[in-house]
């Protein structure tokens, strides 16, 4: 259905509307326009999603002059694809010219994205991020340049790579909802890395849906979401969860048995100094 909202035509993907929802559209356009922030609750089951994503895409929509691209944090992958099926349902509901140029998207971990049967058959994330650096790494593939038949790559990171450097990788990616899945298959049967595609596509993506960390930690952030445009709308999904993630991003957790493992590696260190020093004073 299409409706009015104080003036802006708002695409929304159902035949009927909650008065929550509506009430809940009214407040966050306040916001936009005031291009300020704001602190929205709902009840559970009463639509948040699909009324904030319609809101946002519709006010995009109705002020060409001044897009805006919405970043969408969550923080679970099935709340990430739930966001995704809901935006899905809205593109379709869009005028036709609309649709076929807007691209949205979920960005995840190598673990949820990764397509090479070894390194994604890895149980661990920290696992599956090792196997691919040990495929993708710029020492590895100079290596490789050299000695390619003792050193393995990555088929799909190689296409990924040789497509990047010829400023081809939109070709990879028409418009449209791509969830996890979804990049998963376009990988497949493009024979393209959708971990990096995905990361690379993000700067250009007028939707992106990606979990907390991917804004909140430093470390992260500074290599996936700094080229960010300003005039972003961000959303944060269940927000009270935000100070545990920032605790969590900015915490370090050490086992017992890692202390116990750089202590015995110190040690050797040390005998190994002390032995060379014995060995020079001897000469």
């Amino acid at each position: 259905m299409r409706f009015d909202l104080d003036g802006l035509p708002v695409h929304f993907p159902y035949a009927a509307i909650y008065p929550e929802q509506h009430a809940y559209m009214g407040e966050l356009k306040r916001a936009l326009d005031a291009r300020g922030h704001a602190l929205l609750e709902m009840p559970t089951g009463t639509g948040k999603t699909a009324a904030l994503i319609s809101l946002i895409t519709s006010y995009s929509l109705a002020n060409p002059a001044r897009p805006l691209r919405l970043i969408y944090c969550t923080r679970t992958v099935h709340e990430m694809e739930k966001t995704l099926a809901e935006l899905r349902l809205l593109f379709a509901h869009l005028p036709p010219a609309a649709s076929r140029s807007l691209l949205a998207l979920g960005l995840s971990s190598r673990k949820n994205l990764c397509i090479h049967p070894q390194a994604s058959a890895a149980a661990a994330r920290d696992s599956v991020d090792t196997a691919c650096r040990r495929l993708t790494a710029s020492w590895v593939r100079e290596k490789a340049s050299s000695d390619p038949d003792s050193t393995p790559l990555c088929e799909f990171y190689e296409t990924f790579d040789r497509a990047a450097a010829a400023g081809d990788l939109a070709s990879f990616m028409p418009p449209g909802v791509y969830t996890l899945a979804d990049l998963r298959a376009l990988g497949r049967e493009r024979r393209v890395c959708p971990y990096f595609l995905a990361r690379q596509m993000v700067k250009y993506a007028n939707v992106v849906v990606y979990s907390y960390q991917y804004l909140l930690d430093p470390k992260v952030a500074s290599i996936v979401s700094r080229e960010m445009q300003k005039e972003c709308v961000v959303v944060f999904d269940e927000a009270h969860n935000i100070d545990n993630v920032c605790i969590e991003a900015l915490s370090v957790s050490i086992r017992k048995q890692t202390l116990e493992g750089a202590e015995r590696n110190l040690r050797r260190i040390s005998q190994e100094i002390d032995r060379k020093v014995q060995g020079h004073r001897c000469q």
